[in-house]
């Protein structure tokens, strides 16, 4: 497991080992972050394991790739994501910003589904950031997550701190504006406030990578044309959301964005019936779904003859 998170796949162990499950069918293996490239040579490259399934950053993953291929093993990988969430004209404004907050803002902005980049077509655009902003003030608690108000906790470490300080001081040293939020909260350690960033552009540095972190970017956009563009500039393609009441539309963008999910008029797209993966650099195969079992399964052609 990840050096900062080892303990839900710890208590997995605990719980299959009260569940009966015979020793050496699950286990896990916790290393430092400096030994971890080591321990995933040997994962990767040993003869003994048939798969790698991957959860993390497209780099990793690519390095693993790398790794696996000496033995042609079977892959599959949840990488990076850098969700774009398009808001049209045509939209229900307070729908967008409800979809908006619990997207940006699930996990303090720490999943890989994420919304990332917030375009707002010109015509809502004024009033969405306003209302987004009335939302997040009144519906985001940074807190303890003992506290039952809280919403938003710490992010995992201090690199994660000190990546996200790095992208606003980007993005207001290249003309945005920080709506709200924008700092260090008072609370300490690693908790951040949720930012609110408008008069963005797509040269700043939030727009061309994964923040993980509570910092909501927005980009004027005058078509759909430009709005798509925008969106499928990147290099991966995980999640991506769009807000609109017009059918034509739905069908029009849904089939165009280079993403491996799509939420139309959700903020929340995962679901255990679902395949959830991507396309481009975001990964490889899916998880969930029926799909997702069949990663785990090879094909045998039999024929039958002379009997």
């Amino acid at each position: 497991p990840a050096e900062d998170t080892p303990l839900s796949a710890l208590a997995l162990a605990e719980l299959a080992d009260q569940a009966g499950i015979p020793g050496g069918v699950y286990n896990v293996t916790p290393c430092s972050r400096q030994k971890t490239p080591a321990v995933g040579e040997v994962l990767c490259t040993d003869p003994l394991v048939a798969k790698i399934s991957f959860t993390g950053s497209t780099a990793t993953g690519k390095v693993l790739l790398k790794h696996a291929a000496d033995t042609v093993k079977r892959v599959s990988m949840e990488l990076g994501g850098h969700a774009p969430l398009i808001v049209f004209d045509s939209a229900n404004l307070d729908q967008a910003v409800a979809g908006a907050v619990a997207s940006k803002f699930r996990n303090s902005g720490q999943t890989c589904v994420c919304s990332n980049r917030l375009l707002v077509q010109k015509g809502i655009h004024d009033a969405f950031v306003q209302k987004l902003a009335a939302a997040m003030n009144k519906e985001l608690f940074v807190g303890s997550g003992f506290d039952e108000r809280t919403t938003q906790g710490p992010l995992i470490n201090e690199r994660a701190v000190e990546k996200v300080e790095k992208q606003i001081q980007d993005a207001v040293a290249r003309g945005a504006r920080v709506v709200c939020g924008g700092k260090r909260h008072s609370l300490g350690g690693t908790f951040f406030q949720p930012t609110l960033l408008s008069d963005v552009t797509t040269d700043m540095l939030c727009t061309q990578e994964e923040t993980f972190g509570p910092v909501a970017p927005v980009i004027k956009f005058d078509s759909e044309e430009e709005a798509i563009a925008i969106a499928n500039s990147v290099n991966v393609g995980l999640a991506g959301y769009f807000f609109s009441q017009d059918p034509a539309q739905i069908w029009r963008v849904a089939e165009q964005l280079e993403v491996g999910m799509v939420g139309v008029n959700e903020g929340i797209l995962s679901s255990t019936e679902a395949p959830f993966g991507g396309v481009k650099q975001s990964g490889i195969g899916r998880e969930g779904s029926k799909y997702g079992i069949d990663e785990y399964l090879e094909i045998k052609y039999i024929c039958y003859g002379g009997l």
